[in-house]
Order: structure tokens, then sequence, then C-alpha cells
């Protein structure tokens, strides 16, 4: 008996797929700083953790497909705030930001349709898009200019009549590119010329440093019926455990289409929306507090990887990711060569490899994404590990 095709195919996370190196490590009594995946230190608002200290309901029954009446309602007010006007109708609470982009995907194409994608992209898209057979179409960008999108007739000679639709991150998850409105509008007008949807994945929308300014793709006037917006409490929140997003667009139909996907898997999660929504009216100074800090964690990383000869990073202007190129020839082997044999004082330091976040092959390979997401001391520590770890590596893998 054979398994899917879907199943074949789907893409292993390559976040964690090191991860039994750092098992092993860690068995062997050493301590990993793990700089590999987004799950933040910043703790989570204690207004959301009462919620689940407090939930009293006898019994935890269904709750509406679309989402809680009360966090919808609690959505349209935080969008508000963010200059972005909706109704309660043109949001639909999804399972996380993951089924969010299933659902989006899944309702502007069919099967073998294809998606044009900033590369390097986060990873799990690339499962996303196998679970609603359809195909990627990366469009590449540089290390060397910030992974800035390039001009308009190389995104324009990606289209093809399978493509329906153009995917960003902003801020970009694993580079950190914050998006600048001349750039959106640049994809818009290539959008409405062309009949494409923009679906926009706008989870770090906090994380915005250097008096940069995020853009939403729902900032833009008459384009409504093509603008789809993906969004989560993961990190906005600290709370990657709650597993609450959303989906949201003028698009009636869009919607009701939306709407249908959300029927057949039921509900999301009661408890966790009841305590996302008691995030809704969180004071300006709790992100700028959390923003002081990422950017102090940002500024950290970059000047020590200024510091190594040939490394290729342009400052990221948002998210709390770096991706540095490296003057080696394997970032997968110098990450499994930390993990497995190199430790100061008993400790080393685990990043994510970069070429999982390509689509085109053989891309990123002497790339790898390093997440700020430790204290600052933590950070300092594994930050000196990385760097003296490169250089013992660079002298014995030439």
């Amino acid at each position: 008996m054979k398994l899917s095709t879907r199943a074949l195919e789907i893409q292993a996370s390559p976040i964690r797929k090191l991860m039994p190196y750092a098992v092993q490590a860690k068995k062997n009594g050493i301590k990993v700083y793990h700089l590999n995946i987004g799950q933040p230190d910043i703790e989570t608002p204690q207004a959301m953790i009462d919620v689940y200290h407090s939930f009293s309901e006898k019994v935890l029954a269904y709750g509406p497909s679309q989402g809680l009446d009360v966090y919808r309602q609690g959505l349209v007010e935080y969008y508000a705030k963010q200059n972005i006007h909706i109704k309660e109708d043109e949001v639909i609470v999804t399972t996380a930001g993951s089924e969010a982009i299933v659902f989006a995907m899944s309702v502007v194409c069919n099967e073998g349709d294809e998606v044009i994608v900033p590369e390097p992209f986060y990873t799990n898209y690339n499962g996303f898009a196998t679970m609603a057979s359809i195909h990627l179409k990366p469009l590449t960008t540089y290390a060397e200019n910030g992974f800035s999108l390039p001009d308009s007739t190389k995104i324009e000679a990606l289209i093809t009549p399978k493509t329906k639709a153009i995917l960003l991150c902003n801020p970009g998850n694993p580079t950190g590119t914050v998006y600048s409105e001349e750039e959106i509008m640049r994809i818009v007008k290539i959008a409405r010329k062309h009949g494409l949807y923009v679906i926009s994945d706008e989870v770090y929308r906090e994380f915005v440093y250097d008096g940069s300014r995020h853009f939403s793709i729902m900032h833009v006037a008459d384009f409504e019926e093509q603008a789809i917006l993906v969004d989560s409490v993961s990190k906005r929140y600290s709370a990657c455990g709650a597993r609450i997003g959303c989906i949201v667009s003028k698009n009636r139909e869009l919607m009701a289409a939306v709407l249908k996907f959300a029927q057949a898997r039921l509900c999301p999660p009661t408890v966790d929306q009841l305590a996302a929504n008691a995030c809704v009216h969180l004071p300006d100074e709790y992100f700028a507090g959390i923003l002081s800090e990422y950017k102090k964690r940002r500024d950290l990383v970059y000047d020590e990887l200024q510091q190594i000869p040939g490394c290729i990073c342009v400052k990221p202007q948002g998210a709390f990711y770096i991706v540095a190129k490296l003057p080696i020839q394997d970032a997968e082997d110098f990450i499994i060569w930390l993990l497995r044999d190199f430790q100061i004082d008993n400790e080393t330091v685990m990043t994510a490899p970069a070429e999982g976040f390509y689509a085109t092959p053989g891309l990123g390979r002497n790339e790898l994404r390093i997440a700020y997401i430790l204290k600052e001391d933590d950070l300092r520590k594994a930050m000196f590990i990385f760097k003296n770890g490169l250089m013992e590596y660079m002298k014995t893998h030439a």
C-alpha cells in the first residue's frame, strides 16, 4: 500500500529537523542556547494567563465556526487602532495563523494553481501549499540588499495562467525585512493588472524598528476585493501555544467560502479566544517595552555578526530574526557540528539552516537564521559561542 503524493511530498520542518542533535547534546550534559525557533522568552501577558485560571464553565462546548462574537468584536477594535477599519463579519477566527493561511490558499486556488512568494520565506508555507495542493513560485531576494523586493518586471515574469495570488510576510520571517509602502503599492499595481489576490501575513506587525512604519495590505484604498490579511496572537502576545489566528477580508464572497472551511473544522479553541480577547486592550506601553527589548537584542546580534569577516547581513527592520550569509559552504553542517562537537564551558548554541526557507534548489546553503528571542545575557553568551565556533569550524572545514 502506498501513501498519498501529498504525504510523500510534504516538507519536514528545517527548523525542527535538527532537534535530535540538540536532544543528544542535552543528554550529554551540554546546555544549548536555542536561537533556532521563534519562541520568545518574553512573558505572556498576565491578563491572558488570568483567563485560563478563572475559566469556570461546567461544559466546554462548541463555539461558533467563525469565532466567538466577543473576540471578533475585540479584533474589530484592535484593528481600528492599527487604522484598519473592518466589520465583525469581515473577520473569521482560525486555529492559529497557520490555518488562516491554508484557508486563504484553499479559497483562492484550484489544485495545481500557483502562488508567488518572495524567498527566503517562512518554511511552513511549503507545508501549507502541499495541504492545499498548490505550488509556490519563488521570487528570489538577496541578503546583499536586505532581501528587498526586486523590480516589477522580475515579479511579473513569474506570472502564468495558473498564478492566483502573491503571498507576502511583512515584517518577514525569516529575514526581518519590512516592506515599505512603495513596495506594497508595487505589488498591488501588479495584482490589479493581472487580477491576483494578495495574501499578507502580518503576524509581526508590532515589531518594527528604527522609526519604520508598518504598512498593511488593508491600508490600500480600493483594493478590498483582492486583499486578504492573515494574522496570529502567537508572537504579538508571546503566546505561541494559544493557537489563535484570524483571516480578514472585505471580499464577501471570499469570506463566505472561508466560513464553509471553518464550519468543516467546527470551531476554533474557545478558552484561547477568551484569553486572546483579554489582550485586545493592552496599553501602548506594553508593546513599547517589548519593542525596546527586541531592538536591544537585534542590535546585539547584528553587531556580533558584523565582527565576522566575510559575513553578509543587512540590519533587519522588523520581526525578531536575522538571516546571515556566512563564509562557509554548508550552514546545516556547521549547525550540527556546533551541537555535536563544539562547546565552551559545556555550552553550545543552535540556529536554523536557511536553505529550508528557500524553494529554489541550492539557494541559502551557506545562510542561517538566528532568532533573537533570548534575554540579553543569554543572547550575549550564545553569540560568543557562535562566533568562536564559526572561527574554529572554518579552520577545520576549509
